[in-house]
């Protein structure tokens, strides 16, 4: 087995297209890392980058100790599982599984100890002799996947494998991916446009926008530590709540949150832990909150909490919560659909309303607890949880945390792989 570094990794096509630039991450041996982001962010370029099916324009790109940019995609030793399985109709499992070991003309008793070993794990054994016209989109992809296990490779690469399944399967299918990595220990990208898939696998999840590399970190980080306002908007669903806000001083000094005509109050543990608030005092800033982080107030009386005053305007009943949408007459942020439209982060224009929505009514969706009464059209009382808000800077869109400078996208915030 190896790790994998890809630094400063870019590729141009020939029409001056550009469409990843300037990727630089280390992936550690026996770590799974997810490339997740919208369609077009650039994943699945660097996926094929790594397993040579495109050609590298910049950076360098090593496995293990050995720098690989001018190697033949059969040489690198990786193997890449596929969408679309890109299994042969013709042949039966056994020899989809073993196609590749025959290329390499190894010995007829490997080639079946090792077919039988990836049935076995797989859970394909019944199914050898069958044709993959005759199995279920699971069962093909776990041939796909035993194609590339046989292989025994230093790297799997995996393409949005999970795409085409219904959404049980995917479930059931990710559960087999990840525990399948753990026992195999092989370095792994996985690509996926689904979040779910993203959080739940990574070790590390790498979110991309536009080819480039916006945060990568543990899948928990991410969600609790955003660092741009599209990681935020992007992760978590449903989506982040996003406002425009103005901090100020209380009479006591303490930092209050104005959304609106309504007023929040912050305890002290917010400035603690994010001391560069204290620079934005008078000033706007977009203020994220989770959906889980609001709740219906009227389920827990007399609380002494933060509540805002609001209108309810859909609800969705989930059985184990209620997905309610409410109206809040505040100044809307702008969503991850229109940061799409704007330029790269750096380069966002200046000023305290850089992305906000002059005059807009805001819509936050909220989860709250099934016993909730709430009723289309009423007016609700929802209880915030102060301590779990987000603060961005709107010039710059970056999370506002510590004093000291942001230290990049790629910063290494692995934690030890079990």
């Amino acid at each position: 087995m190896a790790g994998l570094t890809l630094s400063g990794i870019g590729k141009v096509y020939d029409d001056g297209t550009r469409a990843v630039r300037d990727l630089t991450i280390d992936i550690a041996d026996g770590e799974l890392i997810v490339f997740v982001g919208p369609s077009g962010c650039g994943k699945t370029t660097a996926l094929r980058m790594v397993a040579g099916l495109e050609n590298i324009s910049e950076g360098e790109l090593r496995i293990g100790d050995r720098v690989v940019n001018s190697v033949p995609p059969r040489d690198r030793d990786v193997a890449m599982v596929f969408q679309s399985y890109a299994l042969y109709p013709h042949l039966s499992v056994r020899d989809n599984i073993a196609f590749g070991l025959k290329l390499r003309k190894m010995p007829k008793a490997e080639i079946r100890k090792r077919v039988e070993e990836a049935a076995r794990v797989l859970d394909l054994t019944d199914y050898l002799d069958r044709k993959p016209r005759n199995l279920s989109g699971g069962q093909r992809q776990r041939v796909a996947m035993g194609r590339a296990i046989v292989r025994e490779p230093q790297v799997f690469l995996m393409d949005e494998p999970l795409s085409n399944l219904d959404a049980k399967l995917r479930v059931q299918m990710r559960t087999e991916i990840a525990r399948l990595q753990r026992d195999l220990a092989v370095t792994t990208i996985y690509v996926t446009h689904d979040q779910t898939e993203a959080m739940t696998l990574g070790h590390r999840v790498a979110v991309m926008r536009k080819g480039e590399l916006q945060q990568i970190a543990p899948p928990q980080e991410l969600y609790d530590r955003p660092r741009n306002i599209f990681v935020a908007g992007f992760i978590g669903s449903p989506a982040m709540n996003l406002l425009m806000g103005t901090l100020s001083r209380g009479a006591d000094d303490a930092l209050q949150l104005q959304l609106g005509s309504q007023s929040l109050p912050l305890p002290a543990s917010v400035l603690a832990a994010r001391p560069a608030l204290a620079e934005h005092v008078d000033r706007k800033v977009v203020v994220g909150v989770r959906p889980e982080d609001l709740d219906d107030a009227s389920l827990r009386p007399g609380a002494d909490e933060a509540t805002l005053q609001v209108v309810a305007e859909l609800i969705e009943p989930l059985g184990s919560d209620l997905v309610v949408h409410l109206g809040l007459d505040a100044e809307s942020a702008a969503t991850v659909a229109d940061l799409a439209d704007l330029a790269d982060l750096d380069e966002l224009p200046g000023g305290d309303s850089s992305v906000g929505r002059d005059g807009a009514t805001a819509t936050m969706v909220a989860r709250f607890n099934p016993r909730s009464d709430v009723s289309v059209g009423t007016p609700v009382t929802v209880r915030v949880d102060t301590e779990r808000l987000h603060f961005f800077d709107p010039s710059s869109g970056l999370g506002i945390w510590a004093a000291e400078p942001d230290p990049g996208p790629g910063a290494d915030t692995r934690e030890e792989i079990a």
